[in-house]
């Protein structure tokens, strides 16, 4: 156990319910419920004692973050931030957050909550310390919903983009880390609004970005190119000469990797927020240097993922090897996240689901640590990969 995780709760009852409840987390069978923990650390007379901690008690989460992020620090020696957003499929409306979610890559609706999170991640582990949960506007502007779940007056309706931002941001400016490049891997997300939050906050991005997001050559340096915006798989596609091959050696020494990168230096328009301004910009709009990166992995014929990157001085092979690190991330969502119940809360508390995923990523801290790692359940089960809702959108 990390006893000084949790050196920010006053209190020594609560102290030690947070170490038995992360102890019930790694230690339960099956869905990591209220019931199920609390059975698990002290049998069906516990169970109103673990329901008050997580969902009425007086414990701020934000502390044991900061702490869960610094020894996530020291366990990761991270290459990068990851933001990622997770869908949690619910049966019922009454779970806090919970709204129809669209699935991009699926092109379909799920009824569930959409949580926003960052990884400390390396090519060897990752660990996340920071979550954000959104709420649509059916939740903060109806009072007997937000009155129902404990919904704090200051929450509001945000965009996704400023969700991306929050979670990173938060570390970045008041929590003492030094800072990391930040890997956004997020579907649906507005290029242009995320690369200006970000460049405001003074974090390299990289972000990946959908076929259609509309940009231009950066005429400055290659020349003879039209300078009108097109969809960024239209400029990978016509570029073939820009391809090239990167070797590297994981940060481990066991393994050596080759790939194919395509990097095309190209102009963002970033428009300015509504009611501000460009801060500079021609007609309320920034045009940002950024390197689009195509990463084809085993195709010839297409890549399997677009970056967007404001880090052009970085050496090809740092950044797509940062990329990858996403990979890691879904790889340890799958075989430690599921398995310490970071998508298991069933309650209808906003502050109840805060402070379960917070003491969920402390388990997953300490079975990372521990390398203990379960196969997903379908992997487990030899079930094949065509689920309706995904772990991670």
């Amino acid at each position: 156990m990390e006893p000084e995780l949790f050196s920010s709760l006053t209190r020594n009852d609560q102290r030690r319910m947070a170490e038995q409840y992360v102890r019930g987390l790694l230690e339960a069978e099956g869905r990591k419920t209220l019931r199920n923990v609390a059975e698990q650390i002290g049998g069906k007379a516990l169970q109103q004692s673990v329901h008050h901690f997580i969902t009425a008690s007086s414990w701020n989460w934000s502390p044991v973050r900061r702490a869960l992020a610094r020894r996530a620090e020291e366990a990761v020696r991270p290459q990068a931030w990851v933001v990622n957003s997770t869908v949690i499929p619910k049966a019922g409306v009454h779970s806090v957050g919970v709204d129809q979610q669209f699935l991009p890559h699926l092109g379909q609706t799920v009824n569930g909550q959409r949580a926003f999170s960052v990884w400390s991640a390396s090519e060897r582990i990752s660990v996340p310390f920071n979550w954000s949960l959104v709420l649509s506007r059916n939740w903060v502007e109806d009072p007997a919903r937000r009155s129902r779940a404990h919904i704090p007056d200051a929450s509001r309706a945000i965009s996704l983009e400023e969700h991306a931002g929050a979670v990173a941001l938060e570390a970045a400016d008041s929590w003492g880390l030094r800072r990391r490049p930040v890997v956004v891997d997020v579907e649906g997300l507005d290029a242009g609004a995320t690369v200006r939050r970000f460049a405001r906050a003074g974090l390299p991005l990289i972000m990946r970005i959908d076929g259609t997001t509309p940009l231009r050559v950066d005429g400055a340096l290659l020349q003879g190119y039209s300078d009108r915006e097109v969809p960024a798989q239209n400029l990978i596609g016509s570029m073939n000469r820009m391809r090239r091959q990167v070797e590297w050696s994981d940060t481990s020494g066991t393994g050596s990797y080759r790939g194919v990168v395509s990097a095309i230096p190209v102009i963002l328009s970033c428009p300015a927020p509504a009611g501000g301004t460009g801060g500079g910009g021609i007609g309320g709009v920034h045009h940002r240097p950024m390197l689009l990166m195509g990463d084809w992995g085993s195709s010839d014929r297409w890549p399997s993922r677009l970056w967007l990157t404001d880090s052009r001085r970085l050496p090809l092979v740092t950044l797509l090897r940062l990329t990858r690190l996403t990979d890691v991330v879904q790889r340890d969502f799958a075989e430690i996240s599921e398995h310490t119940g970071i998508r298991d809360f069933a309650g209808r508390s906003f502050r109840g689901w805060h402070r379960h995923v917070t003491l969920a990523s402390v388990a997953h801290l300490i079975a990372a640590r521990a390398g203990a790692r379960r196969l997903p359940a379908q992997r487990r089960r030899g079930a094949g990969t065509g689920a309706v809702a995904p772990l991670c959108a």
